[in-house]
Parts: structure tokens; sequence; C-alpha cells
């Protein structure tokens, strides 16, 4: 085993919380974490880094007692361990905060934090009551109200994840992973989960924060570890380090250019999209694509900018208006059709909507072609083979083996394997919600390079993106929607920040 790197930047620091060196975890022929690295200290926050694929995951599992590593020195408090289970990485105050909390729907906020172990009364019987004064406790502590009688169901993902945070606090856990815990939060969401972190931090705690997005790692977060092809690479002073160096270290190379876009010709339109409407939810919706050209449906959360795309592509139903692919008029409420005249679709939740992740690679990519591919109501499996076997290799997805089952890929690996499934069909028109969200800067620069090679060879894309760089970087065109409607329509020239943002908050003036 190497000999532990030096974490300190050479200060004198107090003892880590936790430390893992030299971690080494594989599955067979495939080696997950070649060497994980990584120091927490009390009361600070430390951000882990690195591609989709680096290792972080697995390293995270391994704190968290899921993985047993077949190498390397773990310690907590100072003291060597040997986790076998979730309950020992609990025991010995470590908690993970995922960014899609499991809790129990049916039970009420209080019976969520101290499921298991609730506070008994003299005849030995669940006090409710007890429960629901030390839920309040909690959430005093933490800053933030929310009501312990509630059930969980229907509760927000912020909600969801301050629940396992109280969770946590309940436990005494001395050490917080939070693994991409903003993904799927809102601007307000994200600053009162900052807020929460931050008085942890105060209390002492040590918080491992893992995100793809570099403001809030730079906003939040004490120091930076970088993981690359699953090896430690380096840990760094947040205030010592730029962006471009960290992005150097995460993918080995200079990315120059984040945002590959080419100059494409633009054809004849291939969608046209006239007074499309549904009651509540989005109306007066008109727009057209046209073949080689990249067009941006900006705007905020909540604005019904993937409620129109699923209209377009027939898997919501509309009241009124039309939807014209190549000049002929589209069945609503109808995706197969849409598919059969060359339309795709790439969600925005690829896990729930992209792929059935008890499936194998191979299978998943080739879904969309299961009619082409089957003879006599059977698949051919020879011919499934080769089409997943092309795709993959095109999109350079990085799996063991194309029979593993596709949750065992990393988030823009099985981004790509969506992408595959998709491009298998040979669209004409492409759909692509958030093609980017939750996956490392790396692949988002292959993703973006592919966008552009497909506009550039005359497909027609409709990309939805939260991220005003992505938005500003890939469009020829840009639609802003706010409640509903779309507010502007710019030109790539004329497409600034500020622009964009104007028209995604303000309300389209209305004459009387």
């Amino acid at each position: 085993m190497h000999p532990a790197p030096d974490l300190t930047g050479g200060a004198l620091e107090p003892a880590p919380i936790l430390s893992l060196h030299g971690a080494v975890k594989a599955f067979g022929a495939v080696v997950a974490l070649a060497e994980g690295t990584i120091e927490i200290r009390p009361g600070e926050i430390h951000a882990l880094v690195g591609e989709n694929g680096a290792g972080k995951s697995t390293l995270v599992k391994v704190l968290a007692g899921l993985y047993h590593p077949d190498a390397g020195d773990f310690r907590v408090e100072g003291e060597a361990v040997a986790f076998r289970s979730v309950a020992d990485s609990k025991a010995a105050g470590i908690s993970v905060i995922y960014q899609e909390p499991t809790l129990f729907p049916d039970l009420t906020v209080a019976e969520n934090i101290f499921i298991g172990r609730q506070p008994k009364g003299r005849l030995g019987l669940i006090s409710r009551a007890t429960m629901r004064k030390q839920a309040r406790a909690l959430f005093a502590q933490l800053g933030v109200r929310i009501d312990p009688d509630r059930v969980a169901e229907g509760l927000s993902i912020a909600d969801q994840q301050i629940i396992e945070i109280a969770k946590a606090i309940s436990l005494d856990a001395r050490v917080l992973v939070m693994d991409e815990p903003t993904a799927a939060l809102s601007g307000v969401e994200v600053e009162r989960l900052f807020q929460v972190a931050r008085g942890l931090r105060e209390k002492g705690a040590g918080i491992l924060f893992i995100s793809h997005r570099f403001d809030e790692v730079f906003a939040l977060c004490d120091r930076i570890t970088v993981m690359r092809d699953g090896r430690y690479i380096a840990t760094h002073q947040t205030s010592a380090v730029t962006v471009p160096q960290i992005v150097r270290e995460m993918v080995g190379r200079d990315i120059a250019q984040l945002f590959p876009k080419e100059v494409a010709a633009i054809g004849a339109p291939v969608l046209q999209v006239k007074d499309l409407g549904r009651a509540g939810v989005f109306s007066d919706i008109s727009f057209e694509v046209r073949a080689g050209e990249i067009v941006a449906l900006a705007g905020l959360v909540g604005a019904g900018r993937t409620e129109v795309a699923r209209a377009v592509f027939g898997i919501d139903p509309y009241d009124r208006g039309s939807v014209e692919f190549l000049g002929k008029k589209l069945r609503s409420h109808n995706p197969q059709a849409a598919i059969d005249v060359g339309m795709g679709f790439v969600p925005e939740d690829r896990r729930k909507q992209g792929l059935v992740m008890e499936l194998s690679v191979e299978r998943n990519a080739a879904l969309t072609l299961r009619n082409r591919l089957a003879r006599f109501g059977l698949i051919n499996a020879r011919a499934e083979r080769r089409v997943a076997a092309e795709w993959t290799s095109r999109l350079q997805v990085k799996t063991g083996s194309p029979e593993f089952k596709v949750s065992t890929l990393s988030g823009g690996n099985q981004q790509k394997v969506v992408l595959a499934k998709w491009l298998a069909t040979e669209p004409k028109f492409l759909i692509v919600d958030e093609p980017t969200r939750g996956i490392d800067v790396g692949t988002k620069s292959e993703v973006h390079r592919l966008l552009s090679d497909l506009a550039g060879r005359g497909i027609a894309i409709l990309m939805i993106s939260s991220e005003l760089p992505e938005v500003l970087g890939m469009a020829d065109r840009v639609l802003v929607m706010h409640e509903g409607r779309i507010t502007a329509e710019l030109d790539r020239a004329d497409a600034t920040p500020e622009s964009i943002m104007h028209a995604a908050t303000a309300s389209l003036e209305r004459t009387p």
C-alpha cells in the first residue's frame, strides 16, 4: 500500500474524525476503487469531486458499510474499523444523505425519524408525544419548520432530505455524507440546505459534500478532494484553487471548449407546433425546429417546459392546437406515432423514465428496436447484441460487460445508454430534457459534442436545460417560458443571461 498522502497542507489541523487511505474495491476483474483516500475533520465541509466513474459512489458505499474494501486503512476517531453492514457504519457515527431519500411514505415525519427506536412510555408503549417533542427539537436545532405529524408522502425532496439529516443528528452522527443533495432542489431549497450544513459545521460535525456543481462546491466547502479513474488525485484548500485546476485534475486534460458547438447548415422545418394548449398547464405555444438546428427551451422550474415536450411527443394530451412533423399533422397523445415518424425523447429522469434499471446495458440500448428485432414475437438476441454493441461503442459507454445491469453504470454512462437507445432508431428529431443533469464536466463535454454532431448530420434538436451556460453555449435559438407561455424567442447572437432571465421571470404582457 502506498504511504498516506499529506492532506493537511502543512498546517496544524485537528485530527480527522474519519480517514480512509488506499482503499481498494474490485468486483471480479473490474476495479471500481483502486486508491480511495479521504480525510474529514471536525467542523469542516469537504467536497468530493470527479467524473462519473471516478469511484466516488464506491468510496461512499465503503463509508456507509455497503461495501467492505479489499484493502486499505479505514479509521474513525483514530480507531481502525471494518464495517460489515450499514448498521456498523451508523453505529460509528456516519450517516449518508442520498439525492433521493428513502422515507416510508405512509408514516409520519416523526415516525420516519425514529423508525425502529421509538421512545417508550411507562407501560412499554410507544410515546408519540415524546416522539413529536424530540422531532420538533431536532428541527429547531436545524433552524427549519416541518410538522412532525405530517405524513411523508407528498413532501418535497428538500424536506425529505432535512428529515434524513434530522434522523442522522438523532443518531449522534459525527460525519454526514451528502451525495448530490441539490440535484433536484430549487435555488431557495438549496440555500436552506446550505444553512443547515453550515450550522452543523459550526457544531463540529464533519460533512462530505459530493456535487458536480462547482459554484456550490466553491461557495460551501472548506476543502476539495479530487478523484479520477478510481484513484485519489489531490486535496486542496478551496480558497487556494480554481475551477480550471479542478477540472484538469478530474479529467486528466484541459477541456478547451466545454460547449463544442459547430456551425451546422439549417434546413427546412422538421417540427411545427401551432397554438398548443392544455388547461392549467400551458397555452398559446407556437414554435418550429428546423433540420440541423438546436433550439433550447429555457425557463425556471415549473415554467411548463417538460410538459410541452411531453405533449409534443405524445406522452401527455393537449386540449387545442396541433403538432406537425415534416408537414404532416401528428395524432395527439400517441407516442408510438411520434416514434414511427422519426422522433426520439431523452427524458429528464433517466433512471425512472429512460431506462429499465434491472435489465442489461445491451437490452436497454436496443429497447426502442424491439419490434424490428423480433421474429414471430421473439427477440433476435444476436441482432440485439449487434445493435447495442454498435451504439454503446460509438458513444463510448464504459461498462465491464454489455450484459451487466444498467444500474451498475455511472450516471454519465447511463445517460449515454439512453441516448444510444434513441439514436439507434435514426431519428430526424430529438427532444433532450436536461441532457447533462447530474453528470460530470468531462461527460458533459462529450454529450455536448454528440448533440453538435447530430445537428451537423441534419437532426433537429429541442433541448430543455436549466443551466444558462449550456443554453448559451449550445443553442441556435432560445425559447424562454414563464408560467406556461413562451415569453421570448432569442437568436443565438441576442441571447444573454440577462435577456433570458428577464423573460423567465417577467409575466407576459397582455393587451386588453
